[in-house]
């Protein structure tokens, strides 16, 4: 398992924020649709533990990721993460289902991933949400700091949204958190 260290902004001109990674050297490493099934637990609720399960379909290939509870600080999370891919993206969905997890909601978004020496950095276009910028540091070692300094690179004002795309679906459709 492996712990990521983000942070979520909003954008309101994903354009801009692109040729800004292109001046800082970052480079297109791909441009997608993904579709994001998330599943609720059988036995346990993962609004209350802050984890999730999630079914990621993009173009012809597929992973199940598991992720745990969010580590919060200075605006960015810190969670464990780990992913599989999956060849049969039905099935795997059924293997799941047949386990007692159900589907809870869908996340839709248009992604362009970057890639630069220090992050991972993803513009997304959120069905329904509007437009993200999420940056992930390729080493959590360079902190907050660094996440809030490659932000002012891309001309980005700090304001990290705390909440997961499927936290903001659920809210906007009047569901409760998983």
């Amino acid at each position: 398992m492996r712990r990521e260290l983000e942070v979520k902004l909003r954008a309101d001109d994903l354009g801009r924020v692109a040729a800004a990674v292109e001046r800082m050297g970052g480079r297109l490493v791909s441009s997608v649709v993904e579709e994001d099934v998330y599943f609720a637990h059988p036995c346990r609720d993962f609004a209350t533990t802050d984890e999730a399960l999630r079914l990621r379909r993009s173009g012809d290939s597929a992973e199940l990721t598991y992720k745990g509870p969010r580590s919060r600080g200075g605006g960015a999370k810190s969670r464990a993460e780990v992913s599989v891919k999956v060849g049969d993206p039905g099935a795997a969905a059924e293997l799941l289902k047949g386990l007692g997890f159900a589907p809870v909601a869908t996340v839709r978004k248009r992604r362009s991933y970057y890639r630069t020496d220090t992050a991972m950095i993803s513009l997304d276009s959120v069905y329904g949400l509007g437009d993200f910028v999420e940056v992930e540091a390729l080493d959590p070692g360079i902190g907050v700091e660094g996440l809030q300094s490659i932000a002012r690179e891309l001309g980005l004002e700090w304001r990290p949204v705390e909440e997961t795309y499927l936290e903001m679906v659920l809210r906007a459709r009047g569901t409760p958190q998983r």
